[in-house]
């Protein structure tokens, strides 16, 4: 572990690691520890009691948060034909095909997410090894693998962010800025909160909300009570 410095120090005091506090206060208090010089980014964090390991318990997707994540996504369309015409009108940053393969496959990334037509997904595909270790590859459950370009182009600048299990069963989602006013923060994190209760799989056992907590980049984590968050 890095040694936390001063400030880090200072702002933890804070916080009362053993409390769960309403969700407003959390994110005020989260505002607060933010020790960065930057505009931070605000990060919630959900512990479930799910098994990953187990295909009928994992838990991927995307949602659009009312009030977007404050970073705007440079966003890559692999299609062909009118889909291409389709793709820059909606505001798509790059277009295309065999080129941008290429590219990728030389070291470029200067994109922050994939949009690809289904029928490009033979080519993009080899890509896999590539873009996979990097969770940029395109997927139909995040609706990033579709003909609807124009639809996906527009979420993903309207805020769209995926959210996906990981071996632990934690899911990390960024809920916007510090710079954000707290309402727009707190509906962003009820919207997420409200994915995460919706995505519970069948399969899952015993507590599945075990913990959830509010971050800022360089701040201590911060408990939410569950029960705060408006239904």
């Amino acid at each position: 572990m890095p040694k936390k410095g001063k400030k880090y120090i200072e702002a933890a005091k804070l916080v009362d690691r053993t409390k769960a506090y309403p969700v407003v206060e959390a994110i005020e208090l989260a505002k607060q520890t933010n020790t960065a010089k930057f505009d931070a980014t605000v990060e919630a964090a959900f512990r479930l009691g799910v098994d990953p390991k187990k295909a009928d318990q994992q838990i991927r997707g995307a949602v659009v948060l009312p009030n977007g994540t404050g970073k705007t996504q440079r966003v890559l369309v692999f299609a062909k034909g009118e889909k291409m015409k389709e793709a820059e009108a909606a505001g798509a940053d790059y277009v295309g095909d065999a080129e941008y393969i290429n590219k990728i496959n030389q070291g470029w990334f200067e994109f922050d997410v994939i949009v690809a037509t289904p029928d490009m997904m033979g080519e993009v595909g080899k890509l896999g090894r590539v873009l996979g270790p990097k969770g940029l590859m395109p997927n139909p459950k995040t609706g990033t693998v579709t003909f609807d370009v124009t639809k996906a182009v527009n979420e993903i600048k309207a805020g769209k962010v995926e959210y996906r299990v990981d071996k632990a069963g934690n899911v990390h989602v960024p809920i916007g800025k510090t710079s954000f006013d707290n309402e727009k923060l707190v509906e962003n994190f009820n919207t997420i909160f409200d994915t995460m209760m919706k995505a519970k799989p069948a399969a899952a056992k015993g507590t599945y909300m075990k913990n959830v907590t509010v971050t800022t980049t360089m701040g201590p984590g911060v408990k939410v009570d569950p029960s705060s968050v408006a239904k």
